[in-house]
C-alpha cells in the first residue's frame, strides 16, 4: 500500500474520515498524534468522527504531523474549508428576555476578545440598569402581533442578567472593543437624566486598559452602510442584531469572517477622542432636565 493520497479514498469522503484513515495508516494513536499536535485526543477523535465541524487549520495541522504529501494537506483544507462554507448555521436567540441574556452570556464566556458594533443603541455591554431597562422595555412585545415577549419580572430579570454580563468588562485578561454611530447618542431612548448617567458610564468604561470605544461620527462617510448592528465572539461566533431579536451564526466561520472584515472598516474610520463627543451630548441632555435655563 502506498502513500499516495488517492490510496483507499472513497467517493464522498469526509475530512474527518480522512484523517482517521490517514492515522491509522500512519499507526499513530489518537494520543500521540494529540501530543505531537497541540491537541487533546478528545478533540482529535470529534474531528474524526464529524462530531466537530473541521477548522482549516486545526486539518493543515494534523495533516502535517501525520507527514502527508503537501497536495494532500492542501486538498483536506480546501475540502474543510468548503464544509465550513456550507454549514453556516444562523440560530434565533429566543424571544424570553432573561434567558436570551443568559444565552448570550454562555457565548461570550469562554471566548477572550468580544467586538461589539451598534448604529442606534449603547452595546448591552456598556449600558447601566436604566438604560437596558428603557431597551428592554421597549420590547417586551413582538413587533406587530401584541403577543408579550416579557412580563414586568422578566423585564428586571433581564436588566439584571445584562448587568451580570457586564461584570466580564473587570477581567483584566479579557479584551473588548466596541465602535458604535455617534447616532446613538442622538437617540433619546431615555430619559435626559438616565442618558447623563449612560454618558458617565461610557467615560468611566472607557479608561479600562482592556476596553477601547470608538464613535464613528456624523461627519464620517461610512465604509460599508451600517445596516445592523452585531457582536462578534471570538473567531468562533457571531451575533447580529433584528428588529425584536438576534441571530447567532454558531457554525459558520465564513460569516464570523465577513462580520470581521465590516467591524475592522467600522473601526478604522471610528475615532478614540470620544471626550469632546461625549461633552456635546451631555450638554445637551443637561438643557433637556426640568428648570434648566433656555
Amino acid at each position: 500500500m502506498t502513500d499516495s493520497p488517492n490510496s483507499s479514498r472513497s467517493a464522498g469522503e469526509s475530512v474527518g474520515a480522512a484523517l482517521a484513515r490517514w492515522r491509522r495508516r500512519k499507526k499513530i494513536s489518537g494520543q500521540v498524534l494529540g501530543d505531537k499536535v497541540g491537541m487533546s485526543q478528545a478533540k482529535i477523535s470529534r474531528l474524526e468522527t464529524g462530531a466537530s465541524t473541521p477548522d482549516p487549520q486545526d486539518v493543515r495541522l494534523i495533516a502535517r504531523g501525520l507527514e502527508l504529501p503537501a497536495d494532500e494537506v492542501e486538498r483536506l483544507a480546501a475540502l474543510a474549508e468548503q464544509s465550513d462554507e456550507q454549514f453556516v448555521e444562523w440560530q434565533a436567540v429566543e424571544p424570553n428576555l432573561p434567558n436570551r441574556q443568559n444565552f448570550v452570556k454562555s457565548l461570550e464566556a469562554p471566548v477572550r476578545e468580544v467586538r461589539v458594533f451598534q448604529p442606534a443603541v449603547v452595546p448591552g455591554l456598556l449600558q447601566t440598569s436604566e438604560y437596558a431597562r428603557a431597551i428592554l422595555e421597549a420590547f417586551r412585545f413582538e413587533v406587530g402581533d401584541g403577543k408579550a415577549a416579557g412580563s414586568d419580572l422578566a423585564v428586571q430579570e433581564a436588566v439584571a442578567a445584562r448587568m451580570a454580563r457586564s461584570q466580564a468588562l473587570y477581567e483584566p485578561d479579557r479584551e473588548f472593543h466596541f465602535v458604535m454611530a455617534e447616532t446613538v447618542l442622538c437617540n433619546l431612548v431615555c430619559g435626559p437624566l438616565d442618558m447623563l448617567g449612560q454618558i458617565k458610564r461610557l467615560r468611566e468604561i472607557a479608561k479600562r486598559p482592556n476596553v477601547a470605544i470608538r464613535i464613528v461620527t456624523l461627519t464620517q462617510r461610512w465604509p460599508v452602510p451600517p445596516a445592523n448592528g452585531f457582536e462578534l465572539m471570538g473567531d468562533r461566533h457571531v451575533m447580529a442584531d433584528l428588529i425584536n431579536s438576534s441571530l447567532v451564526s454558531r457554525a459558520g466561520r465564513r460569516a464570523v469572517r465577513q462580520h470581521r472584515h465590516v467591524f475592522d472598516a467600522f473601526e478604522a474610520v471610528a475615532t478614540t477622542d470620544i471626550e469632546p463627543i461625549l461633552d456635546k451630548y451631555e450638554a445637551r441632555y443637561v438643557q433637556m432636565l426640568p428648570g434648566a435655563a433656555a
